[in-house]
């Protein structure tokens, strides 16, 4: 998931709430969107390998 911070960057953060805090991790800040979805495929193929 990634949004939008009010500084104009971009924060990728976990798809799933982690059930201590509530809330959703994250994963890392990048300037452009582009960076964070390149960054999030990464993070996707990690997980399935």
């Amino acid at each position: 998931m990634i949004r939008k911070l009010k500084n104009g960057q971009y924060r990728l953060y976990s798809r799933k709430k982690n059930p201590r805090t509530g809330k959703r991790r994250n994963l890392g800040t990048f300037s452009t969107r582009a960076a964070a979805e390149k960054h999030e495929r990464a993070v996707q193929y990690f997980k399935q390998h």
